[in-house]
């Protein structure tokens, strides 16, 4: 809200005499699972407490367009002040959501989840991991230190991928361990170490199915890089137990809403 309420306040509105009590809707303009109208309720709840928020569905709905997802009651000028920020919410929220869910309707069958990853946009990271809970995906770890995850940038500069490893585990403090591999002989070389989780970063289709026959009985299995809704479906019939997505929160399309009067 601050960034269109600073430094002046809405000059528009302000220009309306009468803050006459309105009816307004929430309508989506394109089919979509529904997410953010709790955040909806609490921006258009800043300008005017005594605004009145009735929803008219729930968060993870899958909608049609044309659906009324809210109807609200208040004073106009609040309601104004609100609405853009408002819309925003259920935009990025719904888009990340629908966008998800494509993915894991793709894998359908599979014994496989479908993750985001932390390319996420600057201070928004928790609502659009929310969004993917809500498309039926998982959330990977929030921040740098939910967990140990050794990249090949950290390897890089260790210089020795098994005694990096052998590191992590001696000070993990009860936190899961994740190794990044690119390909079999760096996967031959710390096989059998005591770690968590194997994520196989960009492997072709016949390297990852090996990769994933070699440690699927140790480590539970993940795949990431370049993974998209034509490719999906292929990497999960891999028998990888988790698929990491950028795609679902930095290149999720915004869903369109308008409020009308």
């Amino acid at each position: 809200m601050s960034e269109d309420l600073r430094p002046f306040g809405d000059i528009t509105t302000k220009l309306i005499k009468k803050n006459k009590k309105i009816k307004v809707k929430i309508v989506a303009k394109q089919n979509c699972i529904i997410g953010g109208l709790n955040y909806a309720r609490e921006t258009f709840k800043y300008s005017d407490k005594k605004v009145n928020f009735i929803l008219k569905t729930k968060d993870g709905k899958k909608i049609k367009k044309g659906k009324v997802v809210a109807v609200i009651h208040g004073k106009a000028k609040g309601i104004l002040n609100s609405e853009r920020v408002a819309l925003n919410f259920l935009s990025l929220i719904s888009g990340v959501a629908t966008t998800t869910r494509k993915f894991v309707e793709k894998i359908k069958g599979e014994s496989c989840k479908i993750c985001c990853t932390r390319k996420t946009a600057p201070n928004l990271r928790y609502i659009q991991k929310y969004g993917v809970r809500l498309g039926g995906g998982f959330n990977h770890r929030f921040n740098l230190s939910d967990e140990i995850l050794i990249k090949d940038n950290h390897i890089s500069v260790y210089g020795d991928i098994k005694e990096l490893i052998k590191r992590a585990i001696k000070n993990k403090n009860g936190k899961k361990i994740t190794v990044e591999i690119d390909n079999l002989d760096q996967l031959k070389k710390v096989i059998g170490l005591k770690f968590n989780r194997v994520l196989f970063d960009n492997m072709n289709l016949k390297n990852l199915k090996k990769a994933v026959n070699l440690s699927k009985k140790i480590y539970e299995t993940e795949a990431s890089g370049g993974v998209n809704l034509k490719n999906v479906k292929k990497i999960a019939l891999s028998g990888v137990k988790r698929i990491s997505v950028g795609q679902i929160t930095h290149s999720a399309p915004a869903i369109n809403f308008s409020l009308e009067i």
